[in-house]
């Protein structure tokens, strides 16, 4: 049996990619987004002309939700490193980070855990009315593996930075835009447009200028390679703990996971 793209990749042109996000029914990352994001990656490492990829969802209430939490961890575990040395999921959030086109994220719905995490890779978010997004990893006795420690820091400074991992809370798309955790919020009604527009303003650009301006600014701003094991390994050895079993249980009594529980305003019912 196929496994599920979950990534369909709209080539509008040689300079400018669309991809649309599609996982179940609130996009949670898993394994296989792991293994399907890691060729995406390469392929738009690889592709000579592409200047601008969109990243956006299939689903107006999930722009990721987070990490699948009954995902297989043990598949997760036999996961070869990546040439760079590092786990396959870090290694794709680095490398989304790098990748020598300008990448923007158009956030509809949630996106907290991993997909804030995915979000925090790419280069540009632009926000729906309705997006939320936070790291609620600690409401759960677990540390953020994605490097979020890494990434908000440099975008929201220190004490916002840690309000986001330590509270554990939901960030609506105008508290998020006040901070510096995306760009700006647009209209539902002309987001599309809106980043369709800014998309192709920089795919009609040359690709040398666009990809070294980029690596120039990520000189100053990305977090290192290393950074990223360390928030991983971090996150290995702290999730899935007894002692917070409870936590987790009472998440999916109150339908964590599922489309209309306890996932439309995770932050706040973290410490019901």
């Amino acid at each position: 049996m196929s496994t599920h793209e979950q990534f369909a990749v709209d080539e509008i042109s040689p300079s400018y990619w669309r991809v649309t996000f599609s996982n179940g029914e609130i996009n949670l990352i898993d394994p296989d987004t792991i293994e399907q994001l890691a060729a995406l990656i390469t392929r738009i490492e690889e592709a000579p002309d592409l200047t601008a990829v969109v990243f956006r969802s299939a689903n107006p209430d999930f722009f990721m939700a987070h990490w699948d939490m009954r995902a297989d961890r043990s598949r997760v575990a036999a996961m070869k490193p990546a040439p760079s040395g590092l786990h396959p999921f870090a290694d794709n959030l680095y490398r989304l980070a790098k990748v020598p086109a300008a990448t923007i994220a158009e956030i509809n719905g949630r996106a907290r855990g991993a997909g804030s995490e995915f979000a925090l890779a790419t280069d540009i978010r632009f926000a729906g009315p309705g997006a939320i997004l936070g790291q609620f990893e600690v409401g759960v006795g677990s540390v953020p593996g994605g490097n979020p420690t890494g990434r908000l820091p440099r975008l929201l400074g220190r004490g916002r930075a840690l309000e986001v991992l330590l509270g554990g809370d939901d960030f609506p798309a105008d508290l998020a835009e006040a901070y510096g955790y995306v760009n700006r919020v647009v209209a539902d009604d002309e987001l599309e447009r809106f980043v369709d527009g800014f998309a192709r303003r920089v795919a009609s650009f040359d690709k040398v200028a666009v990809a070294r301006t980029k690596a120039l600014v990520d000189v100053e701003s990305l977090p290192t390679a290393e950074s990223y094991g360390a928030s991983l390994q971090a996150f290995f050895q702290t999730s899935g703990r007894p002692e917070n079993a409870h936590r987790v249980r009472s998440l999916f009594e109150r339908g964590l996971q599922r489309p209309d529980g306890v996932e439309l305003d995770l932050g706040r019912r973290l410490a019901d």
